[in-house]
């Protein structure tokens, strides 16, 4: 009997000592992939999809990284399709963090998101946050966007009082100054038969143009709000965003990929799956920590080839 005893505390101390060993559910790394061509279609599906390590509610913020932090998707995108690499590498890094859908019009299929108006979708934005501040217990919140999320933040920002919450503002492909290549909304309309200026599945589209009364609206005043912390992150390749440069904004760090990695060949999508520029964010979320930027050669659409 004692024999046994004795056989079952081993076990027992055995079976602890592994336990205790082995990493725990939140220690296991996900894989993160630089391929935004390929990560966005297996990231798609439906609207309420989730990006991998994204939407953890349960989630409490640490003293390495105190505020949640919460992605921005770009027009067409959502809140699993944009998010494919950023989900999985904040929440490898010790961060909570989170994403949604917004402006995603009844007459389109559930996966694409973006087109509404931006003034509608930061008013959506603005509850997201309020639903992320309320579960973290966070008085703020970290922002990286891309494309339209790079913009449509700053109307929360600067409009409905969304400054107070915000502490860093990361944009990936930012349009700041609007963009010429909103032009081609003229020939939408002819193909698809729609009035030009009427072109009701996208909201938002008219809205960056370079000129626009959104964009005269935006930067009335100036663009940035004080208190709150903006990285511009930009790639010469882009090809939405015309110039690229548009990206650029005075009181903001601004940032090209190329001015340190010329072989970087991201363009406007694959620029937030680029990891280069994931290493700019990364920065620029904990500056207190900054780590080197890498150069790799970094393709269109499809990211490193290793």
């Amino acid at each position: 009997m004692r024999r046994t005893a004795t056989i079952l505390l081993s076990l027992c101390a055995s079976v602890s000592t592994l336990l205790i060993a082995s990493p725990t559910q939140a220690d296991t790394k996900l894989p993160v992939s630089y391929n935004f061509l390929l990560s966005a279609v297996s990231g798609g599906g439906e609207l309420t999809g989730t990006a991998p390590g994204a939407n953890n509610w349960s989630c409490k913020p640490t003293a390495t990284h105190p505020l949640p932090v919460v992605l921005v998707h770009g027009t067409l995108g959502n809140g699993s399709t944009n998010w494919q690499t950023y989900g999985p590498l904040l929440a490898n890094e010790g961060y909570c963090v989170y994403s949604f859908t917004y402006g995603a019009p009844a007459s389109l299929p559930p996966i694409f998101g973006g087109l509404g108006p931006m003034e509608a979708s930061a008013a959506q934005l603005a509850s997201f946050v309020t639903k992320v501040r309320t579960a973290t217990g966070a008085a703020k919140v970290d922002l990286v966007g891309h494309s339209q999320g790079t913009l449509m933040p700053n109307y929360y920002a600067k409009f409905l009082g969304g400054a107070r919450y915000i502490n860093a503002y990361v944009s990936l492909a930012p349009v700041w100054h609007g963009t010429a290549l909103a032009s081609v909304l003229p020939l939408l309309s002819t193909v698809f038969g729609v009035p030009e200026g009427g072109f009701p599945v996208c909201g938002a589209c008219a809205q960056f143009a370079t000129g626009s009364a959104f964009m005269a609206r935006m930067r009335e005043g100036g663009v940035a709000v004080p208190g709150v912390k903006y990285t511009n992150i930009m790639t010469n390749h882009d090809e939405l965003v015309v110039p690229y440069t548009s990206g650029r904004e005075a009181g903001m760090t601004n940032i090209v990929v190329q001015d340190k990695c010329g072989i970087d060949l991201s363009e406007h999508f694959e620029i937030a799956a680029d990891p280069v520029a994931a290493a700019y964010v990364l920065n620029a979320l904990d500056p207190a920590h900054p780590r080197p930027i890498p150069c790799t050669l970094v393709l269109p659409f499809t990211g490193p080839l290793a």
